[in-house]
């Protein structure tokens, strides 16, 4: 086991990370209690829920993305209402990013601030969406337009969890990780050397690792304000755009996927070396098989709307550079489709 602590302006969360945390720390939460959590993970983990928060209300989500909306965040604020929460409430998010997200703007919003813990049900979760404060609901065919942040009390990342997860949210998991390696030097290496970097083993220990990269970052820069946890959103741009566009495949395939493309931006502008792309890019393909994606000018579209481009519009992304450096470019729309373009004729070589 091993904790982590994130110190903000205005708030400390606790992330307990490693085998046994559930067990450990779950017990410690006192007092009232509401817990929101989604459909699969109720069915896996109901037992859990009857054992450790059983006379707390338990709200249940449709698993999946489309369950991240408005309609969903009032029907939960309102129940909570109906339940008689106070503001000494607890609000567990027991489940994905989608829970965690709805979740923590809830908690967020109800009373003007409810204590929160994550305890976060798959890879992706662990180890990025669940730290860091970020909480939101999709609005207007826009990922996460609607938000706040909003930091945890506390974190519990529990390895246990992992076992139960199929193959595309292992893979939707390592999307993130790889991200972080291209943050990471050490990452990066450990990456590198791991002889199966989807090893449940190898995935609880680098974990902790990914946890503190990403609350390196959050101490930092909690609310984007300087510019430093831009970093963080490296294959998000284009990612999110292919995500909007083209839909089926998870986030975090989506995010190797832009990863992989403004890799091949970052090359045509002479930012990164040949080795050290060709190192991420063979993590990228172990996880994911990087399409020749067809309408990439329209699916490019979709970047133009990403909350993180410059104020004169132009596409603002994060490229790797060297291990553990990376680079913010900025481009005009009809540059970056045509990258874009390129990238994909290349992939049909």
């Amino acid at each position: 086991m091993r904790d982590l602590i994130i110190k903000t302006a205005g708030s400390e969360s606790v992330i307990h990370c490693g085998a046994g945390t559930f067990e450990k720390y779950v017990p410690l939460i006192d007092g009232q209690i509401y817990v929101i959590t989604d459909s699969n993970v109720f069915a896996l983990y109901n037992h859990l829920t009857e054992k450790y928060f059983k006379d707390a209300p338990v709200y249940i989500l449709k698993a999946g993305e489309q369950s991240k909306t408005h309609f969903n965040l009032f029907a939960i604020l309102e129940d909570m209402l109906e339940r008689g929460m106070q503001r000494s409430c607890t609000v567990i998010a027991f489940g994905g990013g989608v829970v965690g997200d709805i979740a923590g703007l809830a908690a967020c919003l109800y009373m003007r601030g409810l204590r929160l813990v994550q305890i976060p049900t798959t890879l992706l979760a662990q180890v990025d969406s669940s730290v860091g404060g970020k909480t939101a609901v999709d609005f207007g065919k826009v990922k996460n337009l609607i938000g706040a942040f909003y930091q945890p009390a506390e974190v519990i990342a529990d390895p246990v969890f992992l076992k139960t997860l199929p193959a595309r949210e292992i893979r939707c998991g390592l999307g993130e990780i790889i991200k972080y390696g291209a943050l990471d030097g050490g990452i990066y290496q450990k990456l590198s050397a791991a002889e199966n970097i989807f090893d449940l083993d190898f995935l609880g220990k680098i974990t902790a690792d990914c946890i503190r990269c990403k609350a390196d970052v959050v101490e930092k820069d909690e609310r984007e304000t300087s510019g430093h946890r831009k970093t963080l959103n490296l294959g998000h741009t284009t990612g999110h755009a292919f995500e909007l566009f083209y839909k089926r495949k998870s986030h975090g395939e989506f995010v190797l996927i832009g990863a992989y493309y403004e890799l091949f931006i970052a090359q045509k502008k002479e930012l990164v070396s040949d080795e050290y792309r060709d190192g991420l890019t063979k993590l990228i393909n172990s996880v994911v098989k990087v399409p020749s994606y067809k309408n990439t000018v329209e699916a490019a579209k979709f970047a133009k709307l990403d909350k993180k481009n410059a104020a004169d519009g132009k596409i603002t992304l994060i490229v790797p550079a060297s291990e553990g450096r990376c680079v913010e470019i900025k481009l005009g729309f009809e540059e970056y489709a045509a990258y874009l373009s390129d990238c994909a004729k290349s992939l049909e070589k």
